[in-house]
C-alpha cells in the first residue's frame, strides 16, 4: 500500500497545470513579486534603485537586460567564496557549469534549492502527460545518465554541471520512484568515475533486468544514440559477462565492480538469446525492441542540436515513440513538452508561468531597438529570444535562444527551439544558423544513402586565413565513399546554404568556395572525450555545431584528424 502512495497523482498535476496556464498573466506578476521580495537584499537589485518595488513596469524601467558577461563578476566573487547577498537574498552553495560547448569554455551559473524544485516540477508535469499517453507499470528505466565530478571551488562553493548538481540531489532520487522511473543502474554507476566505463554497465545493467524496462532515456538524445552504437561494438563481450556471471575486467573501479557484482550472475540461456537476437537483426534494425521487450517510449532532448541523430535513433527504435523532453538551460527551465505523441521535429513546450519570468524580444525588428515583451503578448508565428528571470539570481538574462511561437495552451504561449543566437557562420554579409547547417549536411548526406553509408556527425568553421574567407565543413563518415561522390556532396552544401547574403557573396566571391573535411573515424569521440577530460558530464554533451577560432583545442582535433579534403565548383 504505501508503494501506491508514494506515485504522483497525474490527474492532480494535469489539473494544475491547466488551472496555472489558464491565469497565465497573473502568475506571472506573482513569480516576478516572489523572485524580487525573496532576493530584493541582493546588492545587485539594491544597486538598481528598485527600492522594494515589485511590479512588472518598476522592473522593466530600473533592470537592464544583461549577458552572461555583464554578470561574471558578481559570479566570480560568489565563486571566490563572498557570503553577502550578491544575486540572491539567500547565499548560494552550489554552482552549475555549463557544457561548455556552445562557447568552447563551461560557464559558472548559480544553482540552489529553488531552481531544484523548478526542475522536479517540470519532470513532474512533462511525466504527467507522458503517462497519460504512454502509461507505464512499475518497472524500471534504463536511464543513460552520467554524473561528472563535483568539485569545490577557490571560495568553497560545490561545482558541478547541472545535471550533476540534479543527479546528486537527493530529491531527484524521490521524485524518480514516485515517477515509477527509477534507474536500472546502481549509483555506484552513474557515479562512476569513468564514463566509458558506466556506460558499458548502463547496457550490462539494462540486460539483466530486460523485461523490467519500461522506457529508455538520457538527458540527450546524442547519448542514446552513442549508448546503441557501442552496444554493436561490445555485445559479445556482455554476453559473455551474462553467461559466466563475472564482469569484464575493462571495469578497473572497485566500488562499480563491487556493486555489478552483486546483479550479475551466471544466466546462459540470457546469454543465449541476446546473442541470438543480435546474430538475427539486418544492420541492428529494431535493436532496442529486440532486446528491451517491454520499452513504451524513448525519451531526450532531441530538439535543436540533437535533431541530426533521429534518423539513427529511429533505426535502433524501429516504431517505438521518440519523446522529446523539455526545455531549458543550465541557467534554468522554461516549458514542457505537453504533447508528447507529437514527433520530436515537431515538439513544441509551454512555458510554465510560475518557474521563472519570462520576457521575449521580438526578433522581426532591428534587435537593438525591438522592445521586449511579455509571456502573454508573445504572437503566433513570430520569432523571439528569450530573456529569463530566476530564482537563482539571474535578472532580465538574455538566453541566447531564438524560438518561435505556435501557438497556446490556455493563456500560456507554445515555444518551438528554433536555433542559439550566437551559433553563426558568417564572414561578409551572409548569416547562416546552426539550423541552416543542419538542413544543408540533411541534403548532401542523401547522396550517401546510395553508398550505404551515413554522416555520423559534423561541424563547421569559419576559415578566414584565406582570402576570401570560405566556410569548412568537417565529416565523418561510417566508411569509405568514392571521391566523385563526397565531391558532389560538397557542392551540394555550398548550393544548400539558401540565405540571400551567402548567395549573393559567393557569386561575387566575395565568400570563396566552401570546403567539405572528412575526418577519420572516432574523431568526434576524441572531442567527446576532450570535453569529458575538462570536467563536462557526457549527459550534457552537444557536438559543437560551429567551432571558433577561440576553441582552438578542439579546432585541432578535427584539422589533426582531416583525411580527405574537397572544394566545391557549385558557383
Amino acid at each position: 500500500m504505501i508503494e501506491k502512495m508514494e506515485l504522483l497523482d497525474v490527474d492532480k498535476l494535469i489539473e494544475e497545470f491547466e488551472s496555472m496556464t489558464k491565469d497565465a498573466g497573473n502568475v506571472q506578476r506573482e513569480t516576478l513579486k516572489k523572485i524580487l521580495e525573496e532576493n530584493g537584499c541582493a546588492e545587485y537589485l539594491q544597486n538598481l534603485g528598485l527600492n522594494g518595488k515589485t511590479d512588472p513596469e518598476s522592473f522593466k524601467a530600473c533592470v537592464p537586460l544583461v549577458t552572461h558577461n555583464d554578470l561574471q563578476p558578481y559570479i566570480q566573487r560568489i565563486v571566490d567564496g563572498s557570503s553577502s547577498p550578491i544575486l540572491t537574498g539567500k547565499p548560494i552553495t552550489t554552482i552549475s557549469l555549463s557544457s561548455g560547448t556552445t562557447q568552447g569554455k563551461p560557464k559558472f551559473v548559480p544553482f540552489n534549492d529553488e531552481l531544484m524544485e523548478t526542475t522536479l516540477q517540470i519532470y513532474r508535469t512533462s511525466y504527467a502527460f507522458r503517462t497519460r499517453e504512454f502509461p507505464i507499470e512499475n518497472g524500471k528505466a534504463l536511464q543513460l545518465i552520467y554524473s561528472s565530478k563535483q568539485s569545490k571551488t577557490k571560495g568553497g562553493l560545490i561545482a558541478g554541471t547541472a545535471t550533476t548538481n540534479v543527479f546528486r540531489n537527493s530529491q531527484f532520487k524521490n521524485t524518480m520512484k514516485a515517477m515509477q522511473s527509477q534507474c536500472c543502474s546502481p549509483d555506484e554507476v552513474i557515479f562512476g568515475p569513468d564514463f566509458h566505463q558506466s556506460l558499458y554497465c548502463h547496457l550490462l545493467c539494462g540486460l539483466i533486468f530486460r523485461k523490467e524496462i519500461q522506457f529508455i532515456s538520457s538527458t540527450f538524445s546524442h547519448s542514446i544514440v552513442h549508448a546503441f552504437r557501442t552496444f554493436e561494438q561490445v555485445w559479445e563481450e556482455l554476453c559473455a559477462d551474462i553467461r559466466e556471471g563475472v564482469l569484464t575486467s575493462r571495469i578497473t573501479f572497485p566500488s562499480v565492480r563491487s556493486a555489478m557484482a552483486k546483479l550479475l550472475k551466471p544466466n546462459p540461456e540470457l546469454a543465449d538469446l541476446i546473442q541470438k537476437k543480435c546474430l538475427g537483426l539486418n544492420n541492428w534494425y529494431g535493436l532496442i525492441l529486440e532486446l528491451f521487450p517491454n520499452v513504451k517510449y524513448i525519451y531526450g532532448i532531441m530538439t535543436g542540436s540533437m535533431e541530426p541523430y533521429l534518423k539513427k535513433l529511429r533505426h535502433y527504435a524501429r516504431d517505438l515513440p521518440l519523446i522529446s523532453a523539455d526545455y531549458g538551460s543550465s541557467e534554468g527551465w522554461i516549458g514542457a513538452n505537453v504533447n508528447p505523441n507529437v514527433p520530436p521535429e515537431l515538439a513544441t513546450y509551454v512555458v510554465l508561468p510560475n518557474i521563472g519570468y519570462f520576457e521575449f524580444i521580438p526578433l522581426k525588428e532591428n534587435v537593438e531597438e525591438a522592445k521586449p515583451v511579455g509571456l502573454t503578448e508573445v504572437k503566433v508565428g513570430e520569432e523571439y529570444e528569450v530573456i529569463i528571470t530566476s530564482f537563482a539570481g539571474l535578472y532580465r538574462y538574455r538566453l541566447g535562444d531564438v524560438v518561435k511561437i505556435t501557438g497556446f495552451h490556455n493563456l500560456s504561449p507554445e515555444l518551438k527551439f528554433i536555433c542559439r543566437r550566437n551559433l553563426m557562420l558568417t564572414i561578409n554579409i551572409d548569416k547562416n544558423t546552426e539550423k541552416d547547417l543542419q538542413l544543408a549536411v540533411e541534403a548532401a548526406s542523401k547522396l550517401n544513402t546510395e553508398e550505404k553509408l551515413e554522416v555520423l556527425d559534423f561541424s563547421s568553421h569559419v576559415d578566414l586565413s584565406t582570402n576570401p574567407g570560405h566556410y569548412v565543413i568537417f565529416w565523418e563518415i561510417s566508411g569509405e565513399v568514392r571521391d566523385e561522390v563526397l565531391e558532389e556532396c560538397c557542392n551540394c552544401l555550398d548550393r544548400s546554404f539558401v540565405d540571400a547574403g551567402y548567395v549573393s557573396s559567393r557569386k561575387i566571391n566575395a565568400i570563396g568556395p566552401l570546403e567539405l573535411r572528412v575526418v577519420q573515424r572516432g574523431t568526434f569521440q576524441k572531442i567527446l572525450d576532450h570535453y569529458v577530460g575538462l570536467g563536462a558530464a557526457l549527459s550534457q554533451f552537444k557536438t559543437p555545431r560551429c567551432v571558433g577560432s577561440t576553441n582552438n583545442e578542439v579546432l585541432q582535433i578535427l584539422c589533426n584528424n582531416v583525411v580527405k579534403s574537397y572544394f566545391s565548383t557549385a558557383f
